[in-house]
């Protein structure tokens, strides 16, 4: 593909170019790259395996630069092998130039990004209102509405990839027809407006020439307040409530200078599609997080929470009881996380014991790396015929293992090492560190050590969260302490 790409950028711009590196992409499975010239124009390379959605972007790409909205330039397409060629918007997205401007504030919300926000709110309703004129909806994918079955697959996604691999309790029979309730609130205003569906800080590049807007393609007809809920309650922006206010008065304003808005209707519909985005959210977070395992995206819970609980303050815009009830779980359980709280990142070291027969531990936290101590040179002893049917959790096992000194100076090195990388981690703000002990069997020697480090572990750093797990406990011939 990239070869594709390079072929692309040649026939446009009358040169090969000089080098191709990686660009970061989000949570699809679209890839970029950026094709550099030595002393001319560079370039972003799209590689899309799903050819519907790539048809969607450049059919609604070509729809916004003809009426002059905001969106890179398409330079070339080879739409049949699933790549494209687009103008290169630079690396500055809203929501990084807000994470470094909060970082330089102490964590808090900057006064000088409310008028970049102003900036890219005030845009907003040109796509809603001129976009619907010119965008053909045809091309749109997965679906041309956002009618009554998006909102069924949006709330369905919450249900399944978040409240049930999360754990949150639920009554199930209450919770569909709280889906109804707010399905029959989201479709009680016009749905004849173009629906960004992902307009949110991420997807907002800012330029020396404005704001520009990326990541149309799953974009719809439908709803006015869908798109500027995602704005406002896009989780880890974190916008105080106060300025949400001001950016949403902004926007109707510049929405009411397109069309005449009638504010009462348009404020009760918009409380509904508050709700239905973070629940959307949720269930992004908890496809890619739970389900995928890239706990990365598990990080704006906490935020998502918090928003949640303001909701629940100023009550839900119908009688929704179990909806509520869930809700509440979800910003008890999570709102009072350290990553929405501002402070210091919570830590989790995995500790895990194994035998090497059955392979090294699986990696569940999409991080990989982490260390792996082999146990193997310390004398075994699962040899002994009065060890043999007990394991390293037992008492007799564990004074055996101590009085040797080898045992001794291995668990020293080993706790030494982890412990200098947990305090690193620490300070870095990282959140998982893996650490395993295998040995032949996984019973007596790994299972020792682990016990011992995980021990210092919590007496040491008590911030830090200690999840310890013995991979073989279901193979071992005698029940612990037997």
């Amino acid at each position: 593909m990239q070869e594709r790409l390079v072929r692309l950028f040649e026939d446009h711009f009358g040169h090969p170019p000089a080098a191709v590196v990686g660009v970061a992409g989000d949570g699809s499975d679209r890839s970029y790259r950026r094709l550099l010239s030595d002393d001319g124009p560079s370039a972003i390379g799209a590689v899309g395996p799903d050819h519907e959605e790539n048809r969607a972007f450049i059919s609604f790409t070509r729809s916004f630069r003809s009426i002059e909205l905001p969106v890179p330039e398409l330079y070339a397409t080879d739409e049949d092998n699933g790549v494209y060629l687009m103008e290169d918007l630079g690396d500055s997205t809203l929501f990084a130039v807000l994470d470094e401007a909060r970082d330089a504030e102490g964590g808090r919300f900057p006064a000088s990004m409310t008028s970049v926000y102003r900036d890219v709110i005030a845009w907003l309703p040109r796509f809603q209102v001129e976009g619907h004129r010119v965008v053909d909806y045809t091309a749109a994918y997965p679906h041309a509405e956002f009618d009554r079955r998006s909102i069924t697959w949006d709330l369905n996604y919450f249900k399944y990839h978040f409240l049930k691999l999360a754990h949150v309790p639920f009554h199930e029979a209450r919770l569909e027809r709280d889906f109804e309730t707010l399905t029959a609130v989201l479709l009680g205003v016009s749905r004849e407006f173009f629906l960004y569906r992902d307009f949110q800080s991420r997807n907002v590049m800012l330029t020396a020439n404005g704001p520009r807007f990326i990541d149309y393609q799953g974009g719809r007809r439908g709803a006015l307040p869908y798109d500027v809920a995602s704005l406002l309650y896009d989780a880890k922006a974190a916008i105080p409530e106060a300025v949400r206010d001001e950016l949403l008065q902004h926007y109707l304003e510049q929405l009411e200078s397109l069309i005449a808005v009638d504010r009462e209707e348009f404020m009760t519909a918009y409380r509904g599609f508050v709700v239905a985005r973070i629940a959307q959210a949720l269930g992004a977070y908890g496809y890619r997080g739970f389900f995928e395992r890239k706990p990365r995206f598990l990080r704006s819970v906490p935020f998502a929470a918090r928003n949640l609980a303001g909701i629940l303050s100023e009550g839900l815009p119908a009688e929704m009881p179990e909806l509520e009830r869930v809700f509440g779980r979800i910003a008890d359980t999570w709102g009072s996380g350290s990553e929405a709280s501002g402070s210091q990142p919570r830590l989790t070291v995995y500790v895990r014991s194994f035998s090497y027969r059955r392979g090294y531990p699986e990696d569940r936290s999409g991080h990989g790396g982490g260390h792996v101590f082999d146990c193997r040179a310390i004398p075994n002893p699962g040899r002994e015929p009065e060890f043999k049917l007990l394991t390293g959790l037992d008492e007799r096992v564990a004074d055996h293992l101590r009085r040797m000194r080898e045992a001794g100076e291995f668990l020293d090195h080993t706790s030494r090492l982890t412990m200098a990388q947990v305090d690193e981690y620490r300070r870095r703000e990282f959140d998982h560190l893996s650490v395993s002990y295998g040995c032949t069997g996984g019973q007596h020697r790994s299972v020792y050590f682990a016990e011992r480090l995980a021990e210092k572990l919590e007496g040491s750093f008590p911030d830090v969260r200690v999840v310890l797990e013995h991979r073989e406990r279901h193979m071992w011939p005698a029940a612990p302490g037997g």
